[in-house]
C-alpha cells in the first residue's frame, strides 16, 4: 500500500540515490559519515593554500571516474562533471535502471543536473593559458568543459536519456531547483523518470580566494574539522567544499509497474526570491519562509507534520540567525519538536550540490530513523534557544516528513518536502 495524499495529481517517488562527497565516494560511506558524526574537512590538498587566509575545504579524496569515463574522456571532462556522472550512475544502479536506456524508457527519461559554477578548474586553467601562452594555445575542449550545463548533457549522452534536459544555475540553491523542477516535469507529464541533482568542484585557488575576499569563509585554519560551526557562537564563515549527488525521481505508477524499490516520496517543492540583497538573506528569513510554506501547501500537509529539517546552515553570522528565526515563524509552537541538522558542519558547503546532498541525507534519515548531528555546536548561539539543532551526537527517533532547504546568493530560496515510504 502506498502512502501520502494524491491531491489529484501524478505522484513523484525517489527510486535511486547517488553521492560523491568529502565523506565518501558513494551513498553508503557518505551516510555512515553523516550518521556517525565524522568530519570530511581537511587542509586543502589540491593546491598549496598558504597564500589564502582560509586554507581548508571539504575535498573528495580518492575519486576515480573510470566507472563512467575512460582516460581520454576524463581528460576532456571537468571534475565537476566527472563527479556528477559518477553520482548519477550510482543513482541509476540503485534504482535498477540499465547501463544504457533504450526505447520508450529512454524517451521518457529526462535530466536536470545543475552547478552553481560549472567547470571552475577548467576556466581558471584556460584563462592562465590565454594570459601566458596566447589564445592559439587554448584547448578546443575549453568551452564544453567549462559550461555549467555540460554535466546534464553528458549524462544524457552517457546513459541514453532522451527526455527534457537542462541545467539549473542558482548558486547554492541550484540542486534544490533541479530536484523541484524535475519533480514538476514528471507531475505535468513531460517525463516518467528524471535524473536530477547537482555537482560542484570549486577547490581552485582563485575561487577560494574570491570567497575569502568577501569574508565569507572560516579562518579557523588551526582546526579544519572544527572550522564549520553552524549555529555556534564561534562561527566565522563557511568552509568551501566539492561534491555531487543525484536522485532518480519517478512517477509512482511507472515505478510500481517495473517493480522498483521506492525510497521516499517527494511531496512538495517551493521556490521564492528574497528581492533584498545579493548576499545577505531577507530579515527574519522571510523569503525562505515563503518557499517553505509553498512547499508544505503543495505537499498537502501542515507544518506540524514536519519531523526533520536538513538546514541550509552554512555557518555565517547573518544566515544562520535568519534561518533559525524563519523556523520559528514557520513552525510556531511545533518548532521545538523538529530535529534540525546542519549537514555542512561535516562536509563544508558544496554550493550548487548542497540541496541534492541534503536530500540524500534527509531521505536516509527518514528511512533509518536517525538524525545526524550538527558537528562543532559546543556553544549554541542564543538564537538557537529552544530549537533542537542536534548538537554533536546523532539521535534516534521515528520520522515521517523532512524538509530540505537550499538558499543561494542573489536571494534564491528552495524547499523540498520528502515523506518516508512504507510498503
Amino acid at each position: 500500500m502506498s502512502n501520502g495524499a494524491t491531491n489529484g495529481k501524478r505522484r513523484v517517488v525517489v527510486t535511486g540515490l547517488g553521492a560523491v562527497t568529502p565523506l565518501g565516494n558513494d551513498v553508503r560511506s557518505t551516510w555512515q559519515g553523516f550518521a556517525s558524526g565524522r568530519s570530511g574537512v581537511r587542509r586543502i590538498a589540491a593546491f598549496d593554500p598558504s597564500r589564502l587566509n582560509s586554507q581548508m575545504a571539504g575535498e573528495v579524496r580518492g575519486f576515480e571516474p573510470s566507472r563512467v569515463l575512460d582516460r581520454k574522456e576524463a581528460r576532456r571532462t571537468d571534475r565537476y562533471a566527472q563527479l556528477a556522472l559518477v553520482a548519477t550512475r550510482e543513482a541509476m544502479d540503485d534504482a535498477g535502471l540499465p547501463e544504457r536506456l533504450e526505447g520508450r524508457l529512454a524517451e521518457e527519461t529526462g535530466v536536470i543536473i545543475g552547478s552553481g559554477l560549472g567547470g571552475s578548474a577548467t576556466l581558471f586553467d584556460q584563462i592562465a593559458v590565454n594570459a601566458t601562452r596566447g589564445p592559439d594555445r587554448l584547448s578546443p575542449f575549453f568551452v564544453p568543459m567549462a559550461i555549467a550545463n555540460i554535466a546534464a548533457g553528458q549524462a544524457a549522452i552517457s546513459f541514453g536519456a532522451l527526455g527534457p534536459n537542462w541545467a539549473s544555475v542558482s548558486a547554492c540553491a541550484t540542486s534544490g531547483h533541479a530536484l523541484g523542477e524535475a519533480a514538476e516535469t514528471i507531475i505535468r507529464g513531460d517525463a516518467e523518470v528524471m535524473l536530477a541533482g547537482g555537482a560542484e568542484a570549486p577547490i581552485v585557488e582563485g575561487l577560494v580566494g574570491g570567497f575569502a575576499a568577501m569574508r565569507a569563509l572560516s579562518t579557523h585554519n588551526d582546526d579544519p574539522e572544527g572550522a564549520c560551526r553552524p549555529f555556534d557562537t564561534a562561527r566565522d564563515g563557511f568552509v568551501i567544499a566539492e561534491g555531487a549527488a543525484a536522485l532518480v525521481l519517478e512517477e509512482l505508477g511507472h515505478a510500481e509497474r517495473r517493480g522498483a524499490r521506492i525510497l521516499a516520496e517527494l511531496i512538495g517543492y517551493g521556490a521564492s526570491a528574497d528581492g533584498y540583497h545579493i548576499t545577505s538573506p531577507a530579515p527574519g528569513g522571510a523569503g525562505a519562509v515563503r518557499a517553505a510554506r509553498r512547499a508544505i501547501e503543495k505537499a498537502g500537509i501542515s507544518p506540524d507534520e514536519v519531523d526533520h529539517v536538513n538546514a541550509h546552515a552554512t555557518g555565517t553570522d547573518e544566515g544562520d540567525v535568519s534561518e533559525l528565526n524563519g523556523y520559528r515563524t514557520l513552525f510556531g509552537d511545533h518548532a521545538p519538536n523538529v530535529s534540525i541538522t546542519a549537514a555542512k558542519s561535516a562536509i563544508g558547503h558544496t554550493l550548487g550540490a548542497a540541496g541534492a546532498i541534503g536530500s540524500v541525507e534527509a531521505i536516509l534519515a527518514l528511512r533509518e530513523g536517525c538524525v545526524p548531528p550538527t558537528l562543532n555546536l559546543t556553544d549554541p548561539d542564543p538564537a538557537v534557544s529552544e530549537l533542537d539543532c542536534t548538537p554533536l551526537r546523532p539521535r534516534s527517533r521515528p520520522m515521517d516528513v523532512a524538509l530540505v532547504n537550499a538558499f543561494g546568493f542573489g536571494g534564491h530560496n528552495t524547499t523540498l518536502v520528502y515523506r518516508r515510504w512504507e510498503d
